[in-house]
C-alpha cells in the first residue's frame, strides 16, 4: 500500500484532518500545538502510550496543546473496543479508508506527529519507548508552546 518511510519531515505541512476522511468527531486545531498519533489496536507499544499521552493531555490541553489519536485499523469493532476499554481523555478518530495514514506514509505503529501553530510538522516519533519518549515530548511540546505564546 506504501512504502516503508516517512515522507512527511520536520518543516513539511501537516496535511488537514478535516479533510482527510477521518471518522470521529475533530477538536479545533487552527493555531494550535498539535500531536498527531498513528496506532492500531493489535499494537502493544500503542496500547502503552495511551496512558502518557493522557498525562500530557492533562497537563497540557489548558495551555494549548491537541492530541489526536488515529486509529488505523481496518477493522472497526476492534478500533471501539481499544477505546472503549483505555477510555483515552483525548479525540481518538479512526482513519477507516486509510486515507491519511497513506498521505503521510507513516512507517511504523506508533508514530506520532508534534505540529506547530503554524502547520508544520516540527517533530516527529516512530514507536513509543516509554519514559523515555514521554520526557522528549515534554520537552518538545514546552518549546513549542512557548513559541506560540511569544508570537501572539
Amino acid at each position: 500500500m506504501f512504502d516503508a518511510r516517512a515522507d512527511l519531515k520536520a518543516g513539511d505541512p501537516f496535511p488537514s484532518l478535516t479533510t482527510a476522511g477521518l471518522v470521529g468527531d475533530l477538536p479545533v486545531t487552527d493555531g494550535k500545538v498539535l500531536l498527531v498519533d498513528f496506532w492500531a489496536s493489535w499494537c502493544a507499544p500503542c496500547k502503552a502510550s495511551f496512558p502518557a499521552y493522557a498525562k500530557l493531555q492533562a497537563e497540557y490541553a489548558p495551555r494549548g496543546l491537541v492530541i489526536v489519536a488515529v486509529s488505523v485499523d481496518e477493522n472497526q469493532a476492534a478500533y471501539e473496543k481499544f477505546v472503549k476499554s483505555l477510555h483515552p481523555p483525548f479525540v481518538t478518530v479512526h482513519d477507516k479508508t486509510q486515507q491519511l495514514v497513506s498521505m503521510v506514509k507513516v512507517p511504523t505503529m506508533p508514530t506520532c506527529y508534534l505540529v506547530g501553530p503554524e502547520g508544520n510538522v516540527r517533530f516527529m516519533h516512530e514507536g513509543f519507548h516509554g519514559e523515555a519518549s514521554e520526557k522528549e515530548l515534554r520537552k518538545e511540546i514546552d518549546g513549542l508552546l512557548a513559541e506560540s505564546t511569544h508570537s501572539r
